[in-house]
């Protein structure tokens, strides 16, 4: 049954597309984990936090991906191997300084946008508006969360050049 209306052969490209958003936003997830548990120094506090609240947020995200894949009648991936191979965005070290993380989350939040700008485009080839309208609420949240940490590490890289007289 097609309850849908969208002629399932098509579905298949944007089911594609979604499944390598969906394994760069449960890389973007460890990712963000990681530095979560590992941030130190002065930006502890901040960057902390604020990780927990990106990592929260991308599990939501991705489960929005994964059922949206199941709605247009796709499977999504679900192996680690399958995201680090699929995945734009990769996989981290641990052990960075905590501007380097915030570089390492723009970056990776970067790719993520440009992902969904992507699927946003297959899907609105196919009149796929479900899809076109998840994705737009996700790079709005994603655009907004990726600002805050531009302007927070524009702030202290500035103040970096300050206090070091660069």
């Amino acid at each position: 049954m097609n309850y849908l209306g969208i002629d399932a052969s098509v579905l298949s490209h944007v089911a594609t597309h979604l499944n390598k958003l969906l394994a760069s936003y449960n890389v973007y997830y460890q990712n963000l984990r990681s530095f979560h548990w590992h941030v130190q120094g002065r930006s502890f506090f901040d960057l902390h936090e604020l990780f927990e609240n990106y990592y929260n947020s991308a599990k939501t995200t991705i489960d929005e991906i994964a059922e949206r894949i199941l709605t247009i009648g796709h499977k999504p991936d679900g192996s680690m191997s399958i995201y680090l191979s699929n995945s734009d965005v990769k996989e981290s070290k641990d052990l960075l300084d905590d501007m380097e993380m915030a570089k390492e989350v723009l970056k990776d939040q970067k790719k993520l946008i440009s992902l969904m700008r992507t699927v946003i485009k297959q899907a609105a080839e196919i009149q796929d508006e479900g899809t076109v309208d998840l994705v737009s609420g996700m790079l709005s949240n994603l655009e907004k969360e990726a600002w805050l940490l531009y302007s927070w590490y524009k702030g202290r890289r500035i103040e970096f050049l300050k206090v070091n007289n660069q």
